[in-house]
């Protein structure tokens, strides 16, 4: 029986701005910010926002959500996200306020030049702009300028200045709703690292499991940092999107441990969700290796095993995507120990 406590979900900052929207609208056009609203998400579910806050002007109103994203340890929960309204010259027209970032490469799904509020969260925003007309009997021609405080100092914490997202955050979400530690954001910032890269024209692109690897690999190939992918543990994610959007060349850096677990088919490099065979390095080395606790003590045993893990990797990689591949193996230190070409 499983007694852990079940996670608590929270919500996206595409969700928070659609509902500081909502209610922003309705000082704009009903005279008062509501206390809370109600807004529908697009597989929907119906979530009550409270409103942290509103103010009405000459013409404008604005309100302010303040992000839940429940358990996950996403880097903007506890943000303020922040929502002014006015009309505009016709249509809907998205502005990037204080801490919102604009597009500044090609690749993205939003245009350059634009403010950094993904397509979902647009969708979102036009939807309760349609609603909030019919309902006051006005037309939806209304500007959103989309701010979240101190959002710059956040953004730099995120994969926003590779990307080409300057001057703040983006505004998020497909679903609306945040799902305690599913990866799904990170994969999915793998996936616009790679569009952006593409769309740069980028022919060499790499993918590290740590900061320390990133670093040997980008000094070792000369690489700018929109060519550095964050992989992380999600080789799996990042090899599959580039076997749909291929890349010339690409580089696989990271430590022993890692790569020994890609070179035998793991895919999530994650500790906790797969772990070096030790049986099948001692086939690798030659060697009795299953006494040893780590991959490291096994290749400090017989240096020579980080030579085939390295071949290994590089031969899985090679089993998910059609490129020129190198991999590098690093120890603890950064010292390569075999660059698998």
């Amino acid at each position: 029986m499983n007694d852990a406590p079940k996670l608590r979900r929270g919500w996206t900052t595409g969700a928070c701005a659609t509902a500081a929207a909502k209610a922003a609208l309705a000082g704009l056009w009903g005279g008062a910010v509501p206390r809370e609203v109600e807004i529908v998400l697009p597989r929907g579910e119906r979530p009550v926002f409270a409103v942290a806050g509103g103010r009405v002007g000459d013409g404008w109103a604005e309100a302010a959500v303040v992000k839940d994203a429940g358990d996950d340890p996403d880097v903007t929960h506890g943000a303020t996200i922040v929502v002014r309204v006015a009309a505009s010259d016709g249509g809907v027209v998205f502005r990037a306020g204080d801490g919102v970032g604009t597009v500044t490469k090609p690749g993205l799904p939003i245009a350059v030049g634009e403010p950094a509020i993904n397509p979902v969260p647009r969708a979102m925003l036009d939807e309760v702009v349609a609603e909030a007309a019919a309902e006051y009997g006005q037309r939806p021609d209304i500007e959103i300028i989309v701010s979240v405080p101190g959002g710059a100092a956040l953004a730099a914490k995120t994969w926003n200045p590779r990307l080409g997202i300057e001057g703040g955050l983006s505004i998020l979400g497909t679903t609306g709703i945040v799902r305690p530690f599913s990866c799904a954001a990170w994969i999915a910032s793998i996936h616009r690292g790679i569009d952006v890269a593409a769309a740069s024209g980028l022919t060499h692109v790499a993918g590290c499991t740590g900061a320390t690897s990133e670093r040997v690999v980008q000094a070792l190939h000369g690489l700018p940092d929109h060519a550095m992918l964050d992989m992380g543990d999600f080789a799996g994610g990042m090899l599959k999107y580039l076997r749909r959007h291929p890349i010339a060349r690409v580089t696989i850096g990271g430590g022993v441990g890692k790569l020994a677990k890609l070179g035998q088919g793991a895919m999530d490099l994650h500790s906790g969700r797969s772990q070096a065979d030790f049986a099948g390095l001692s086939d690798w080395s030659g060697t009795d290796l299953t006494g040893c606790n780590t991959v490291l003590e096994a290749v400090t045993r017989v240096p020579r095993l980080a030579e085939r893990i390295g071949a290994e990797a590089r031969r899985a990689v090679l089993g998910v995507i059609d490129a020129e591949v190198d991999v590098v193996v690093i120890d603890r230190a950064g010292e390569v120990l075999t660059h698998a070409r």
